[in-house]
């Protein structure tokens, strides 16, 4: 939309396709339904959050950025607000007045929009596109913006056909990742052995301020502060989303995910702590030890874990008990079996190789005619607006150079 709206605005005659009966149903979904529109940061720090090839987003975000993003919709007349995070959201928390300010914007413009029309290949003459065959008919054209997205959540229309599309007219496609995914968790190493994880009913235990350290071939490789959430499947919520987005590169089998339910303190001060609780209250059960550093829902893994029967009495746990204790606290281990499915992915990684694509326009290095704009190319960024404003600064890019 952001190209189709670029490009009229130059003076072009722009058709928009759209094989969906209505525009911008992923927006639709974004943000919960809210829609994270952009991140009110500098370029710089749009960069910083991108995962896969942030160096070609360079002159797209430097010519269209976050402002600019903020007062496309605020001429649309849509209001907009800023959260923590610098997150920008439409005042009134509704995707659908982003939606409805694209297509205020489009028909301002001039644009043509043909809902329902899928574009299902392309007619090539001398390495340029000389029309465009939809399922309604056959289009000549001057130029095309391949804009269809990537592989995940395909019931709003981005069932990977456009790297169909690319691919016949030679462009070559990055394998496709799940990213901004959750985990699949097999079993969590206890100090006394392995515990399936489908023993322990965690699903829905949401937890703050935690951190979780990714190894790889057992090294430390990635580690991530925040918020974490138990599915039914495994582990999910921001942390694991951000970690999902660099970790997708690697064999699952590989990855260990350590869970530290105490990041504030160090291994001495969680023992001192834990020694002041159980002074406290030394006839008390474990199980009520437990339960002043735990969610109540982790209890019976955690005793597990550190291998301390939930009836014992506080006043009879060992010095060993206790540092088992501690070490499963600050570092609790879970296998990957997998990664939830690219079609519940925030994002996809992978697509049209950007060597193939000029940084500065967007446009194909192999066919004279053929621009690119969003999650079709291989580039991805973190959660917090990014790669909305991904779409729109390449969008913008594409637009303009045709």
């Amino acid at each position: 939309m952001t190209a189709a709206i670029t490009a009229a605005d130059n003076g072009h005659d722009v058709v928009l396709f759209d094989k969906n009966e209505k525009l911008g149903k992923k927006l639709y979904i974004t943000g919960k339904g809210r829609c994270n529109f952009t991140n009110a940061s500098s370029p710089e720090n749009h960069l910083k959050n991108v995962v896969t090839n942030p160096k070609f987003l360079f002159s797209a975000e430097k010519r269209f950025d976050s402002s600019d993003a903020i007062s496309l919709m605020e001429s649309a007349g849509v209001s907009m607000k800023v959260e923590r995070g610098d997150r920008a959201f439409p005042t009134s928390d509704k995707s659908s007045d982003i939606i409805a300010g694209f297509s205020r914007l489009l028909k301002r413009a001039g644009v043509e929009v043909r809902l329902n029309e899928d574009v299902r290949s392309f007619v090539l003459v001398d390495q340029k596109i000389r029309s465009v065959v939809t399922t309604k008919g056959e289009y000549n054209v001057d130029a095309v913006v391949l804009a269809t997205g990537g592989v995940s959540y395909s019931s709003t229309g981005s069932d990977g056909y456009g790297y169909k599309l690319a691919k016949s007219v030679g462009h070559s496609i990055v394998t496709p990742k799940a990213s901004l995914v959750g985990a699949n968790v097999s079993s969590a190493q206890g100090k006394k052995g392995v515990l399936p994880f489908e023993n322990y009913r965690l699903q829905g235990i949401s937890l703050k301020n935690v951190t979780i350290s990714a190894f790889v071939d057992g090294k430390k490789a990635y580690e991530e502060f925040g918020e974490a959430l138990f599915t039914e499947e495994g582990l999910s919520g921001p942390v694991v989303l951000t970690l999902s987005a660099y970790l997708n590169r690697f064999e699952t089998n590989d990855i260990i995910l350590s869970l530290d339910m105490k990041p504030a303190l160090s291994l001495e001060k969680l023992d001192e702590r834990i020694q002041r609780d159980i002074a406290e209250a030394p006839n008390k059960e474990v199980k009520s030890l437990l339960k002043g550093l735990l969610p109540s829902g982790l209890i019976g893994l955690y005793a597990d874990a550190s291998g301390i029967a939930l009836d014992k009495k506080n006043h009879s746990v060992t010095k060993e008990e206790k540092a088992r204790l501690c070490d499963v606290l600050k570092g609790l281990s879970f296998s990957i079996s997998g990664w939830e499915p690219i079609e519940r992915a925030v994002v996809t990684s992978g697509g049209i190789d950007v060597k193939e694509i000029d940084a500065k326009t967007m446009k194909s290095k192999l066919i004279d005619n053929l621009f690119f704009a969003g999650e079709i190319i291989d580039v991805d960024a973190l959660t917090g607006g990014y790669n909305i404003q991904i779409a729109l600064s390449t969008g913008y890019a594409a637009g303009s150079q045709l």
